[in-house]
């Protein structure tokens, strides 16, 4: 294995001798590194996986309709339709994602876990910033 470590620092060197590192996109800047400390350490690796491939977690998709139903329940109410099929209907709908959402924490042993349900709470409070 050592031969292979030297072999790939050998390229590295000769690839930066030749200035093929110089125009790379975000060249001289510092790294944007994420913070994954409020996902539990055993998700961390298939967080990040199925981030960079722009997929999410049925529980973090279904947090995010929650809020979104939450806020057009809130628009229903500051409208004066308090008691329109709409808000119903809305109200209906949230209950259903509520209860698969606390269906599929369970299923997964993380309705429990402080660290996911911190890191739920940090995934709520930026999915609500987005839209002020």
């Amino acid at each position: 294995m050592a031969i292979l470590s030297w072999l790939a620092e050998q390229r590295i060197q000769e690839a930066m001798r030749s200035g093929e590192f110089a125009n790379l996109p975000g060249h001289g800047k510092p790294l944007e590194l994420e913070d994954l400390s409020g996902v539990p350490e055993d998700l961390r690796m298939s967080y990040k996986i199925m981030k960079n491939a722009g997929l999410l977690p049925e529980e973090v998709s279904l947090r995010a309709e929650c809020v979104t139903l939450e806020e057009l329940l809130a628009a229903c109410h500051r409208s004066g339709n308090s008691d329109s099929g709409e808000r119903k209907e809305l109200e209906s709908r949230l209950s259903l994602k509520r209860l698969r959402l606390q269906v599929l924490l369970q299923e997964r042993g993380l309705d429990g876990s402080a660290a996911y349900m911190e890191y739920g709470d940090k995934i709520r409070q930026h999915l609500e910033g987005m839209d002020e």
